[in-house]
């Protein structure tokens, strides 16, 4: 049968299958895949077929599908180099944890474990006991819980304490969270119902007090942790709150978000309450959340009064909401370090990230800046810029740290597509390069900068779009 397509001169299957580079193919990608591979980049090149210019051979169809099985192998979750200026970035998984950490989750995927199980008495155990008792020390508190995030905190606290009745909050302080979560939702979803006092600037005690009845089940204080009213404000602190609630026999809970264990004062950085602190001023349960400045892995954590504790334990959610074993051996870790605090600020990414001082910055600015000069070339303009880091994921939202960043742009022009198109280029390295586009420059915050050879190492790659 005559073919006027010119479409015989497309190499055979079977002649592919006998390229000595399928054999690799086969081996690392398996025969289903490898197979199905060459097959589909037979079918596009089919599809795309030009008879004026029949150029298909099987070097470049073996090539094509090899790129094709390295493409869809590639992992979804990458490492990034996140340049940004927001330490704890929640779209790039927000805190890195410590070594130890690492260690411990591997230990808990790799070996059998008691989880579940009192070595000494041979029985049953109850997941949480492995950190409850740091939460304990760390926090003064009497009980603690863990689930797995601090909206799942607040949700099963409030499934608890107030199904089918009312819970207190603050006009100011009814927050939308990341992902367009609410505290409004999440009390509905949980089944109580919300009654808002005082205005968006200004709560005060009569307020609760009079909107205080038998159906009142909680006083709830919600930490504004992505925003902050200022002017004429008046808001009521925790202590005032625990006083007026237990005058009427109802509990406090205090979401505080973010949460840290720790007096940030201490390591030159702005004061955030402290689960202890809550509890102390009279709060009876406080949710704060693992993966932000507490610095180790997702979670949600309950600390406050046993009575409280024991029936949200009780609660059939709780099982739904629990962590799995790898959470909570990462999160022992980084509680473990918490109980020796010289060695959080060398140990813990997140304190390492938040006290880096600002010489260091510069000094390795200067460093960097060499070799992207090098990478960019002559038509771009490179140079170190003066730039405030943020902390990130609700925490201290308004509190900006000094740093300084590599800015790429052109020459005496402000040009935005030109811009994200560098971006782009860095977003394509090995490891994807994430920084931000401002003014009509590519910037690239080194706050966040520790490998400093991979990331040189790999820009000998960069492909910009202008100069292709």
């Amino acid at each position: 049968m005559s073919d006027p397509h010119g479409r015989h001169l497309i190499p055979s299957m079977d002649v592919l299958l006998k390229h000595p580079v399928m054999g690799d193919l086969i081996q690392q990608y398996g025969r289903i895949r490898a197979v199905d591979a060459v097959r589909q980049e037979l079918g596009a090149i089919r599809i795309d077929w030009n008879p004026d210019e029949p150029v298909c051979n099987e070097d470049q169809i073996i090539a094509a599908s090899q790129a094709r099985l390295d493409f869809v192998s590639r992992p979804s979750i990458r490492q990034v180099f996140n340049l940004t200026g927001t330490v704890i970035h929640t779209n790039l998984g927000r805190a890195i944890m410590p070594e130890c950490a690492a260690a411990a989750v591997v230990s808990a995927m790799t070996c059998a474990t008691n989880l579940e199980f009192e070595i000494d008495a041979g029985d049953r155990g109850e997941r949480d006991r492995h950190v409850e008792d740091l939460l304990k020390r760390l926090t003064g508190a009497e009980a603690a819980i863990v689930v797995n995030n601090n909206a799942a905190a607040v949700y099963l606290v409030l499934n608890t304490l107030a199904n089918r009745r009312e819970v207190q909050v603050s006009r100011g302080e009814l927050v939308e969270i990341g992902g367009s979560f609410r505290i409004p939702d999440i009390i509905q979803r949980a089944g109580a119902r919300l009654i808002e006092v005082g205005t968006t600037n200004r709560t005060h005690l009569a307020d609760y007090e009079q909107a205080i009845s038998s159906r009142t089940a909680v006083l709830m204080k919600v930490h504004t942790s992505n925003y902050v009213i200022k002017g004429f404000t008046a808001e009521v602190n925790e202590a005032q709150l625990a006083t007026l609630a237990h005058k009427h026999g109802l509990p406090v809970v205090n979401d505080l978000g973010s949460g840290t264990l720790i007096n940030l004062e201490s390591f030159g950085l702005p004061h955030e309450t402290t689960p202890r602190e809550a509890l102390a001023a009279g709060c009876d349960l406080v949710t704060f959340s693992g993966d932000k400045l507490l610095g180790g892995p997702q979670a949600g954590l309950i600390v406050g009064s046993r009575a409280l504790i024991e029936r949200i334990r009780r609660n059939p959610m709780k099982r739904a909401l629990r962590v799995d074993k790898m959470t909570l051996a990462a999160l022992e870790a980084v509680l473990r370090l918490y109980e020796t605090p010289e060695r959080l600020k060398a140990e813990l990414p997140v304190l390492r990230f938040l006290t880096r001082s600002l010489e260091d910055i510069k000094t390795q600015a200067q460093r960097v800046l060499l070799a992207v000069r090098a990478a960019v070339g002559d038509s771009l303009e490179v140079n170190v810029i003066d730039v405030q880091s943020q902390i990130g994921s609700g925490s201290l939202p308004i509190d900006l740290l000094p740093s300084h960043a590599i800015a790429i742009g052109c020459l005496n022009k402000h040009d935005g597509a030109l811009a994200a198109s560098i971006a782009r280029a860095f977003r394509a390295l090995p490891i994807p390069v994430v920084g931000r586009v401002k003014s009509g420059c590519f910037i690239m915050d080194l706050r966040c900068l520790e490998d400093e050879e991979r990331f040189n190492a790999q820009l000998g790659g960069l492909q910009l779009e202008h100069q292709a």
